[in-house]
């Protein structure tokens, strides 16, 4: 299946994540730059903002960016000092894009070993066979077990086309080498899987829809803003009162305490693809047991809680 893609009005610059979070920190700063440089080439065009996604950011503007609109912000990108060029992609506008699924891929692929395949792996399988020249995924392959007990994968993949599939074509139905094995290249419809709110980072609803006032971090799911943790979390504050006391964290310095997700409680951030939640994203059966599973304890230990306060 070919959908459409964005609004043409979107400039998508693929980065490292390092470098998204670098540049938005100084995103309106960078606005105004662009937009300067845009005035004095006397173009018609203006950013109107940018914003981050999952795989780099996304300048939007007032118009559709012609080529030279798009060379003077390459120009900018390139000699920028909030990130490293070697880490950016080229520039591009938005495209439709096309859903595929491969089949026939084993899901422990190295021989005496239990290591699963991953995403890397499929990227780095991609990369070395001729017919994904000239194919640029638009989102990391994402790794399904056939079934519980079934030891084969189906790996869905979302590749940029034009409105005529014309790339999805090409590939529908092609076969090729993955080890001893044979794998196949099947069209798919869009599943977008269940989504995660980049504000509370509770699964089943969209980031616009969500309710609670405020954000939640990432990392250890407190009241601010992810990009604030170091400032605001509470692991990073020194406490001398406990045994052994809490060092502060220095200033300029990561985080160095292990996170606790929102959803599972596990030593990783709310957005981890280690997270059985993120492993889980397309089965929303999954999810809808697993919050009521999760609200049922609540109630239990609140009713213990008020239960034993009552018998004190």
């Amino acid at each position: 299946m070919t959908t459409k893609g964005p609004s043409r009005k979107h400039i998508i610059i693929p980065m490292s994540s390092e470098n998204v979070s670098s540049f938005m920190k100084n995103s309106s700063l960078n606005v105004t730059n662009i937009n300067r440089q845009l005035r004095n080439a006397k173009t018609d065009i203006l950013v109107d903002y940018i914003q981050s996604d999952n795989n780099g950011i996304i300048i939007v503007t007032n118009k559709v960016a012609q080529q030279s609109d798009l060379s003077i912000i390459d120009q900018y990108m390139k000699t920028s000092n909030d990130i490293n060029s070697l880490q950016v992609e080229d520039l591009r506008l938005p495209k439709s894009k096309s859903y595929l699924k491969i089949i026939g891929i084993l899901y422990y692929p190295h021989a005496n070993s239990q290591d699963k395949l991953t995403s890397a792996d499929i990227g780095t399988i991609l990369q070395q066979n001729h017919i994904f020249d000239n194919i640029i995924l638009a989102s990391k392959p994402r790794v399904i077990k056939v079934s519980p007990k079934s030891d084969m994968a189906i790996v869905w993949i979302d590749i940029w086309d034009v409105q005529s599939s014309q790339n999805a074509k090409m590939l529908i139905n092609r076969c090729f080498n993955v080890g001893n094995y044979i794998a196949t290249i099947r069209g798919a419809n869009m599943n977008p899987g269940i989504p995660q709110c980049k504000n509370c980072w509770r699964w089943g609803h969209m980031t616009f829809s969500c309710k609670i006032q405020g954000a939640k971090c990432i990392k250890c799911n407190s009241p601010h803003k992810s990009e604030h943790h170091r400032e605001f979390g509470w692991c990073c504050k020194g406490n001398s009162k406990l045994n052994p006391p809490r060092l502060e964290t220095k200033k300029g310095k990561p985080c160095p305490h292990s996170f606790k997700c929102s959803n599972c409680k596990g030593d990783h951030q709310a957005n981890s693809n280690n997270c059985p939640f993120w492993r889980h994203c397309f089965n929303r059966e999954w999810h809808v047991k697993k919050y009521a599973e999760i609200c049922e304890n609540r109630s239990q230990s609140l009713c213990s809680t008020v239960n034993n306060k009552s018998n004190q």
